[in-house]
């Protein structure tokens, strides 16, 4: 059985959604952030970075929210959720899943917690954040040009982790300017994923009961 340590809507979403499209048998395990569990002596045992996901199965524990899901879909290759190692599919799967981990998940972490790279000085807070806010928009502007011109999915029609992912870090941008929604092609691929039964069970099963993406 996998053990999923979670909080609701952080960077354990993704592997969530998949635990659940998979039909995975698996236990959720709750750090709590409102009192600062991912810096407690226990779970720095298995996250030294103290932070949110880790997944353990077996004697083998894991930290980093792409490599959770790629292990996932590695051992359990008979789902479909990645294309098959060594195909072209597979390398433009990992570019995308890379490029969201690398390119966008950072700069919505900047956008979301800009004072920690600035501290306590205020008016330099609201540049980072700014410049994180049209970063991130660029990318999302990306991923819309390659949808409408190859999707409705990331991967064309085949359903892959990938989607799963950016419906995570779409609920994150939800306060963006120009939030993901407000590009019609992304907004068509969150209503489909949101829909999937997998999706509303995994953020339910978190309490979360609102707007998904």
């Amino acid at each position: 059985m996998y053990q999923l340590h979670y909080y609701p809507a952080n960077a354990s979403a993704a592997a969530h959604m998949v635990l659940e499209e998979m039909g995975a048998d698996y236990e959720l395990m709750l750090v709590d952030r409102t009192i600062d569990a991912q810096k407690s002596k226990d779970y720095l045992k298995i996250n030294p970075n103290g932070r949110i996901p880790t997944l353990v199965d077996g004697n083998l524990v894991l930290f980093e929210a792409a490599a959770i899901v790629l292990h996932l879909l590695d051992q359990n290759p008979q789902t479909g959720l990645a294309p098959k190692l060594g195909t072209p599919e597979r390398s433009t799967f990992n570019q995308w899943l890379i490029f969201l981990t690398n390119s966008l998940q950072e700069e919505l972490m900047i956008y979301q917690y800009p004072d920690r790279l600035t501290g306590n000085d205020t008016k330099a807070t609201e540049v980072v954040r700014r410049g994180a806010e049209a970063r991130a928009s660029t990318y999302l502007d990306v991923i819309e040009q390659h949808l409408g011109t190859n999707g409705p999915l990331f991967l064309g029609t085949t359903l892959s982790a990938v989607d799963f992912y950016f419906v995570m870090l779409c609920r994150w941008a939800r306060p963006m300017t120009n939030p993901p929604r407000s590009r019609p092609t992304i907004a068509k691929l969150l209503d489909r994923i949101t829909a999937l039964p997998s999706v509303r069970r995994a953020y339910e099963g978190e309490g979360i009961t609102d707007e998904i993406s």
